[in-house]
């Protein structure tokens, strides 16, 4: 519809768009959020938590829309046909570009329940998006460095406090919990800096799937391996917004939530080495994935 239409225009109405529709939903949550305040009712809470949700997911539907709308982008997606709304579902991706969040978010709508994931503190700043993630109950946290924490010993579990009271949360509605185990996008200059063994990634933590395995308990089903890859290379999100964006390629794994995954990540050695060990061999698996996905692109 709108191929007559240059990339710089196309790119103009599509943030219009974005932030049109973010206003005016962010607005209904924040109505919601501040009548969940003042009943404290846990029954009430519950019922506004669940509604919040449904706007968010209305919020995601539109940007959905914006995106068929202005964007000629072939999506090619495989293994989400047998997802389920009524799980709850810990998702690992690999990270190159904020695109990513819009492509999941496009990926798993009305799938799998609301995608929920770790934000840096000061996003919550970000204007209307990160007050909302914050009545979402998106888990903010600071990742503080081994050094600064051992400067500042105050601050050691202070991240982890926080995650432990989102997922007491997350345990009282249906939700996917999403962690970037990269902790960071990918760039050359990155990838050069930790002398990451991966071709296309970075070097994974298992922290964080650690803390929300051991904090969520029996109430993750499955964990989603989720790895995307871009034709032309990491996009920008203005070049997103502009239609540039050819093809994207999605693939989803659901793996299951076996015993090895469980343990004391803080006080035992052992399951610490043999959860990262996991994790490497499932990046490796992901680093093979990747150089496939790239060089099977279809023709037009």
């Amino acid at each position: 519809m709108f191929n007559v239409i240059t990339e710089p225009i196309r790119g103009c109405l599509s943030l219009t768009l974005y932030v049109l529709n973010t206003v005016f939903w962010c607005l209904l949550l924040f109505i919601v959020a501040a009548a969940k305040a003042m009943i404290p009712l846990k029954s009430w809470r519950r019922k506004c938590s669940r509604t919040l949700n449904v706007i968010a997911e209305n919020w995601i539907w539109v940007n959905n829309l914006n995106q068929k709308l202005t964007s000629n982008t072939r999506w090619i997606v495989e293994g989400v046909e047998n997802l389920e709304r009524s799980q709850w579902y810990l998702v690992l991706a690999n990270h190159q570009s904020w695109v990513d969040i819009l492509v999941m978010q496009r990926v798993f709508y009305r799938k799998i329940p609301l995608l929920k994931f770790f934000l840096k503190k000061e996003l919550f700043w970000f204007p209307f998006l990160g007050q909302a993630w914050w009545v979402l109950d998106f888990p903010f946290v600071n990742r503080y460095s081994r050094k600064h924490i051992q400067q500042n010993p105050h601050l050691k579990g202070k991240d982890l406090e926080n995650i432990r009271k989102a997922c007491a949360k997350f345990k009282t509605n249906l939700v996917s919990v999403m962690n970037f185990v990269e902790g960071t996008r990918f760039t050359i200059e990155k990838h050069t800096r930790q002398k990451s063994p991966y071709a296309h990634l970075l070097k994974p933590k298992a922290g964080g799937i650690a803390y929300v395995l051991g904090e969520m308990e029996d109430h993750i089903h499955r964990l989603l391996d989720v790895t995307i890859v871009y034709h032309g290379g990491k996009p920008s999100f203005w070049a997103f917004l502009c239609g540039n964006i050819r093809k994207v390629k999605v693939r989803v794994r659901s793996l299951p939530v076996s015993s090895e995954l469980m343990g004391d990540y803080l006080n035992d050695g052992l399951f610490r080495n043999n959860l990262q060990l996991w994790l490497n061999d499932l990046w490796n698996e992901k680093d093979r994935c990747i150089a496939e996905m790239l060089g099977s692109w279809p023709k037009v």
